[in-house]
C-alpha cells in the first residue's frame, strides 16, 4: 500500500484534532448565530409580527428604504425583491408581505454591514409588499405593491 502526501496530511490532522479534543487542549465553541425569532415567524398579521421582532408596530415611512421589485409578476413562485437602506446604524431588515401567511417573508439582523439585502419570496396572490428597517432604535418603512397575475 502506498501513501500518498495528502492523505497522510489529511490522517494526520485528523489525528491531531482528535488526541487535542479528548485531552481538553481544543473545546469545540458554541456558533453566534443570532436568535430564532419564531413568534414573529409564526404571527398571523403584519402588525403582531413587528411587535414580535421589535417591542412595536409603529413605523415612520422614509424615502432613504428602497424597495427594488417587480410591479407585476408571472405566477408568484419566484419574486425577486432587494432592499438597500441609505440610514446610519441599521440594525435590521424584514421583509413583510400583507397577504401571505405568515407575513414575515425574511428577517436580517446587521452588524457593521452594509445596509442591502435581496431575496426570492413566493407570493401566492396580489399583495402590499412591506420593508422596515431598524436603524437607530427606530422604524422606518417603505412599500411597495405587486401584482401575480396567474396563466400565461
Amino acid at each position: 500500500m502506498r501513501l500518498h502526501r495528502r492523505k497522510f496530511l489529511k490522517r494526520l490532522v485528523a489525528a491531531a484534532g482528535t488526541i487535542g479534543i479528548s485531552l481538553g487542549l481544543w473545546k469545540p465553541r458554541l456558533s453566534q448565530a443570532a436568535e430564532w425569532p419564531r413568534d414573529a415567524y409564526g404571527a398571523a398579521t403584519v402588525a403582531d409580527a413587528l411587535r414580535n421582532l421589535y417591542g412595536t408596530s409603529g413605523y415612520t415611512a422614509s424615502s432613504a428604504v428602497k424597495v427594488r421589485a417587480p410591479s407585476r409578476v408571472q405566477g408568484g413562485g419566484i419574486v425577486p425583491i432587494s432592499v438597500s437602506a441609505d440610514l446610519s446604524d441599521v440594525r435590521a431588515i424584514s421583509i413583510l408581505i400583507e397577504k401571505n401567511l405568515p407575513p414575515l417573508a425574511a428577517h436580517i439582523n446587521f452588524s457593521g454591514a452594509a445596509a442591502f439585502f435581496a431575496i426570492n419570496v413566493r407570493m401566492p396572490s396580489t399583495s402590499a409588499v412591506r420593508v422596515v428597517v431598524n436603524a437607530g432604535g427606530r422604524l422606518y418603512t417603505s412599500a411597495r405593491n405587486i401584482e401575480v397575475v396567474v396563466g400565461t
